[in-house]
């Protein structure tokens, strides 16, 4: 009888620490599916507006001429996206889902679209980076990103030699290839890829693409209606 206590007593405590793990871990890791974590889910509705705000607003950016962003830095919504060039799910959000989102929303002032380098699936993604930066420094960051996933195949990863991110470059009318090809032979913008993926590690990102819209966390290349759900909650609860 004693031994079936002291049983019990551990399964209890054993319990509560399990409980006490996954309250922890669900707090230090806020990035969820939409499904999971929908704007009236008791997960958002426990953050007070104010944290809300100061989470959002330390991701965020809003700054003008940015060439990584699509939209008004005054939009009453903001999505901040992780993305991967060799991802087939961020290629698949890319020619599905962004072009409605900017025809829906973006020009009409209502959202802004904050682009983040989130390479993690190995070298060609970090070169990819490099590649879509160095566009960036010619003004042609979002013909470029969308000439890379409009190439993608549908299921597996691309396959972004230097050849290819430089063919990329010439269809996306990037002026100066020789420049362009130093900077993506260079390590010239590391530093601002790893401030990206320390960006996204800070909330817990776990994979791409991953999207912060305003204060809520959408992953995976969910269907238009719930990117629509989700931003017209954003816009309509500000």
């Amino acid at each position: 009888m004693r031994k079936d206590i002291y049983l019990i007593v551990a399964l209890v405590v054993i319990a509560a620490g399990l409980v006490l793990y996954l309250v922890t871990n669900s707090q230090s890791h806020p990035v969820s599916t939409a499904r999971d974590a929908p704007p009236s889910s008791a997960t958002t509705a426990t953050v007070g507006s104010a944290d809300r705000d100061a989470r959002s607003a330390s991701i965020e950016r809003r700054q003008a001429d940015d060439p990584f962003a699509l939209g008004a830095t005054t939009a009453p919504v903001t999505m901040v996206m992780f993305s991967d060039y060799r991802c087939p799910f961020c290629a698949k959000f890319s020619r599905d889902i962004e072009p409605e989102l900017v025809e829906r929303f973006v020009d009409n002032g209502a959202l802004r679209i904050e682009w983040r380098d989130y390479p993690l699936l190995g070298d060609q993604s970090t070169q990819a980076a490099r590649a879509g930066r160095a566009a960036a420094a010619q003004g042609r960051f979002w013909e470029f990103n969308r000439a890379v996933y409009a190439a993608a195949p549908e299921r597996a990863k691309a396959d972004l030699t230097e050849a290819k991110l430089i063919e990329f470059a010439r269809a996306a009318g990037v002026a100066d290839i020789k420049r362009f090809t130093t900077q993506l032979r260079s390590d010239y913008f590391d530093a601002a890829i790893e401030s990206d993926l320390a960006q996204g590690n800070s909330i817990g990102v776990p994979s791409t693409p991953a999207f912060l819209i305003n204060d809520t966390p959408v992953l995976g290349a969910q269907s238009l209606d719930e990117f629509v759900r989700v931003i017209t909650h954003s816009r309509d609860s500000r």
